[in-house]
């Protein structure tokens, strides 16, 4: 473990600290709170936090991922309990984690993720209000039920036995959660930096002073009893495992992807390993059989605690794995203060944790997407029935939806003899044939028809319909035309075309047209042909809002003009996206050197200025022709000729590297190979002094000095088609690696 938080030391040591602190401060109040509310041992929840920390932080694919006793599990682990009693819960914990790691093992994580979001987004909703209203129970100084129902019924009979005292305890610990993060002025700013949990808990223990309630009791340290094997019908014993598996999982793999998602829209964050879900199953699975041996809740990843770590600042998981070590020894040294701690105030905490579950940001994504049925209906079957029977329950309303979507077609003919229209709204399908000919033939023959389709799929057996009717009726005289959803005509291509934007032009026959000048012009008219035909019907319509609202791109991108360097492919990006400048060598000449290389500097400053992009990219690239020519002329410019001028502007560069080779200290370095030679010793050299020459122009100082803007260098080797990131702290160009999205909204604190 010591090799593993040694292996990147350094500054991170200085970001990791403090950021595990924070989550020692937030994760103790939450895990005494957790076990609180299912009935669990106080030390169960403090285990699995300690577990999580430590295991699943060193074992993970998501280095900022932060785990502890599971949120999501609340109701289901109260309901173990009730049923099977602690040992054997922790039982099924150890199985549960077993199923984690053999999932994990068959790479069956991003198949998890396939699920819809209004699915997951109602199955949690679902957890926290059980988990709400249950907590009411405990401000009675009552146990909860496991059903949300049974929990409500009971409120009436609870109420007279109300402390007033705990009600008062209960107000205060929510008033400080609501109120903490809103603190005014530099005081408040001050404090803000105490999470707000503890912050709650802690006034709300210093409140209760004097008081008699129910506090939290820690029983001494020792090995907890081992688990044992739970008594009752093995189909409810593997239904238990597959609902903590599920959920346990679930939450843990949306939490990854909230989490690095974060990390990576962070201000000023560098390159860092694409999130390895398939690894962070797995370890969580590790992370459930470790806690549940012990003793120990189960184990989940959290989107409050992850956002948490990515707001502290973490840089690696050094912090997830420091702040389990805190939470050990907090627990050996901490008894006494954390005994003092009022069970209302932890209740008042679950409470709020549960009704922040209930995100109406959610609600209003799902009803955009004409899926607030399925939210619904998952929603209310965990309330009524359970987690893994409401999710059932989701999954058929979702295929119910899914297919009254394919199968529902509206068809409506409307006209007069001399002008039909037939409109089609929903998608075309073999099923929708049918009454697809049935209006076409109300339609008259000889008349002009238009067809618009409102739909955005249409099969074979529909299209094979649509297309014989047009033929039949153009062969009566008739006019047909054909509309899609932005209202543009629609017809099938004339012959087959499966090239891409990036094939090249080299045996790029279908971009040759029929009437030839020279092969150049050839190629140019040819693919502006291809254009026209294959391309310009789909983004006419982006490129006709652009028209009229103008540029606003937020990157400036200043590359090389080197005609392998295709910027639109290696960003993955489309009209209006970038402001890019393009020269030999991509150089950046300092202001001031020379009235005739003005234009690239005027159009820094007319990014930066205008249309105030929020970054600045520089990328060199591999093979360099700008790069070889400094190389073979390192005495002078040579012949006074305009390209001879313009390299002059790289000669610093050349400086640069010969005075670091001189050092015998690397100026730059490629994170996962040695630099090829010289030349790319050169070009990436190049790269950091063109930022340097940027932040010479005044524009571009003061919009970094104001952190309004982030200069960026980049490096494409175009041999290996892998672009590289510069981390400006250590001089390293890190390979950027594939990045699959995800495909679900991922859950937010």
């Amino acid at each position: 473990m010591l090799q593993l938080l040694n292996r990147a030391g350094g500054p991170a040591w200085r970001r990791d600290l403090p950021a595990s602190v924070v989550l020692f401060l937030i994760s103790v109040p939450l895990s005494l709170g957790l076990a609180l509310a299912t009935g669990a041992p106080p030390q169960a929840g403090l285990v699995a936090t300690i577990v999580g920390g430590i295991v699943a932080g060193l074992l993970g694919g998501v280095p900022l991922q932060v785990s502890g006793a599971a949120t999501g599990l609340v109701v289901v682990t109260t309901d173990l309990v009730q049923r099977y009693g602690w040992r054997a819960t922790c039982a099924i914990t150890v199985l549960a984690g077993l199923t984690q790691l053999a999932l994990g093992a068959l790479r069956v994580a991003r198949t998890a993720l396939a699920v819809s979001p209004a699915i997951v987004h109602g199955m949690l909703a679902g957890i926290g209000v059980v988990i709400a209203i249950g907590q009411l129970q405990v401000l009675l100084d009552r146990r909860p039920d496991t059903s949300a129902l049974g929990n409500l019924t009971s409120l009436p009979d609870a109420l007279p036995n109300l402390r007033p005292a705990a009600l008062l305890i209960a107000a205060v610990t929510v008033a400080v959660l609501l109120l903490w993060p809103r603190l005014p002025g530099r005081a408040g700013r001050a404090l803000r930096t105490v999470p707000a949990p503890l912050a709650a808990v802690a006034v709300a223990t210093a409140a209760s002073t004097g008081m008699s309630l129910p506090r939290v009791d820690l029983p001494a340290w020792r090995l907890q009893a081992l688990p044992g094997l739970p008594d009752g019908p093995v189909l409810g014993l593997i239904a238990a495992v597959l609902t903590v598996t599920l959920v346990a999982s679930m939450e843990s793999l949306l939490s990854a992807v909230a989490v690095d998602r974060l990390r990576a829209t962070r201000p000023g964050a560098g390159p860092a390993p694409a999130a390895r879900l398939d690894r962070e199953l797995a370890g969580q699975g590790a992370a459930n059989i470790v806690s549940g041996l012990l003793g120990g809740m189960a184990v989940a990843g959290g989107a409050i605690r992850g956002s948490a770590n990515v707001g502290a600042g973490a840089v690696s998981r050094r912090s997830t794995v420091l702040h389990g070590c805190w939470v050990l020894v907090g627990a050996v040294l901490l008894v006494g203060p954390l005994e003092l701690m009022p069970l209302a105030s932890l209740a008042a905490l679950v409470m709020m944790v549960g009704a922040k579950m209930v995100s109406f940001a959610h609600i209003k994504h799902v009803q955009r997407h004409r899926e607030f049925p399925v939210y619904v209906a998952t929603l209310g079957g965990v309330i009524l029935i359970g987690v893994l029977q409401g999710v059932l329950v989701g999954i058929a309303v979702a295929g119910i939806v899914a297919l009254r979507r394919l199968t529902h077609t509206r068809i409506t003919v409307l006209g007069d003899p001399e002008h039909h229209l037939v409109r089609v709204d929903g998608q075309l399908t073999f099923l929708a044939v049918p009454r697809l000919t049935r209006a076409l033939a109300q339609v008259p023959a000889g008349c002009h028809a238009v067809v618009e389709l409102g739909g955005s799929f249409m099969d074979h057996a529909a299209y094979d319909a649509l297309q014989g009717w047009a033929a039949a009726h153009r062969a009566q005289g008739g006019r047909v035309t054909l509309n899609g959803r932005s209202g543009h005509a629609i017809a099938e291509p004339a012959r087959s075309h499966a090239c891409h934007p990036w094939t090249p032009w080299r045996n790029h026959h279908c971009t040759r047209p029929a009437v030839t000048a020279s092969e150049g012009a050839d190629q140019l008219l040819g693919g502006v042909s291809a254009f026209q035909r294959d391309t310009a019907p789909l983004v006419r319509e982006e490129l006709a809002r652009l028209a009229r609202e103008g540029q606003r791109p937020t990157q400036l991108f200043l590359t090389c003009a080197d005609s392998r360097l295709v910027t639109s492919m290696i960003t993955s990006s489309g009209p209006g996206d970038l402001f890019t400048v393009r020269n030999v060598g991509n150089l950046m000449p300092p202001p001031g050197s020379d009235v005739s290389c003005d234009s690239v500097g005027a159009a820094v400053e007319y990014a930066v200025e205008m249309l105030e992009v929020d970054s600045i990219t520089v990328c060199g690239h591999s093979g360099c022709g700008a790069m070889q020519a400094l190389l073979s002329s390192p005495s002078g410019p040579g012949a006074p000729t305009p390209l001879a001028r313009w390299l002059r502007h790289g000669r610093p560069s050349l400086t640069r590297m010969e005075a670091a080779r001189r050092t015998g200290h690397p100026e730059v370095v490629l994170a996962d190979r040695p630099v090829a030679d010289d030349t790319e010793r050169l070009a990436l050299v190049n790269v950091m002094q063109q930022l340097d020459h940027l932040m010479a122009h005044p524009c571009v100082a003061r919009r970094v000095a104001a952190g309004t803007l982030t200069l960026r260098g980049m490096y494409f080797h175009v041999g290996e088609a892998q672009a590289y990131v510069l981390d400006a702290a250590t001089g390293t160009f890190r390979a950027v690696r594939p990045e699959v999205a995800p495909s679900l909204d991922t859950v937010r604190p």
